[in-house]
This record gives structure tokens, C-alpha cells and sequence, in this order.
């Protein structure tokens, strides 16, 4: 019924104005508003997807991975974020480098929050 539907996913955020200036600041996303509804902001990711991101008033976090950007090189987007002001997250019983990148379960992977406290993360590309 739905395989050849386009589909898109989307998350809370607490602030839609942190979550602009971090989505499209911070990380350098193309964003856009959703006309003519206020309230409703676009990510168009790099992939041609687009995530719909949402203000709820009674806003929790995710507790969750919401969004995962991969990338060719987990240690330079640490880097690159790191030098951003985005702190790297660390989670007890996960073995994560000096970096906070756990490196040799799987892919290579680090996590950050946006301002609301949602879960993303930077993942290496396979090879």
C-alpha cells in the first residue's frame, strides 16, 4: 500500500527558534518553514529527505537516536562539532575514546543532543 509513497519522518523540539539556529546554524542544514502552517520547520537533508521538526508544548525528549547523519569520518565531525560548542554525549557501559566515539561495535559512532535534548547522532559511512 505504501512502498512507493514518499514518506518523511519528524521530531518535538521545545523551541522551534533554538532548534532553527541549531539545525541551520550549528550544523549547516538547509531549513524551511512549512507554509502556511506556523510552527513547523523543514530539515532537507543531504540525502533529499526532509525530517519535519515540530514545537509540542509538553515536550519531553526523545530517549532515543532521532537522527543520525553519516558521515565519511566520525573523528573529524567530532572534531568539527567540538569546535561548534556542541558537546559529545557519553553513556555509562558504552566504550567510548577520549573523543566520546565508540569505536569497534558496529560502526563507528558518537552522539550529541540538539538544545530540546534529543538524541543525534554521527556515524561512518561504511566502506
Amino acid at each position: 500500500m505504501f512502498r512507493d509513497t514518499e514518506a518523511f519522518s519528524g521530531f518535538a523540539v521545545d523551541d522551534l527558534a533554538k532548534a532553527r539556529d541549531f539545525y541551520g546554524e550549528t550544523l549547516g542544514l538547509r531549513i524551511g518553514d512549512v507554509e502556511p502552517m506556523p510552527g513547523l520547520l523543514t530539515l532537507h537533508l543531504g540525502s533529499g529527505q526532509r525530517v519535519l521538526v515540530y514545537e509540542k508544548p509538553d515536550f519531553t525528549p526523545a530517549t532515543y537516536t532521532v537522527l543520525n547523519f553519516v558521515v565519511s569520518d566520525v573523528g573529524a565531525a567530532v572534531t568539527e562539532l567540538s569546535a561548534r560548542g556542541v558537546g559529545l554525549e557519553r553513556y555509562p557501559g558504552f566504550p567510548q575514546d577520549d573523543d566520546a566515539v565508540m569505536r569497534g561495535n558496529g560502526p563507528d559512532i558518537a552522539w550529541f543532543t540538539d538544545p530540546a535534548g534529543n538524541v543525534l547522532s554521527v556515524v561512518q559511512q561504511a566502506p
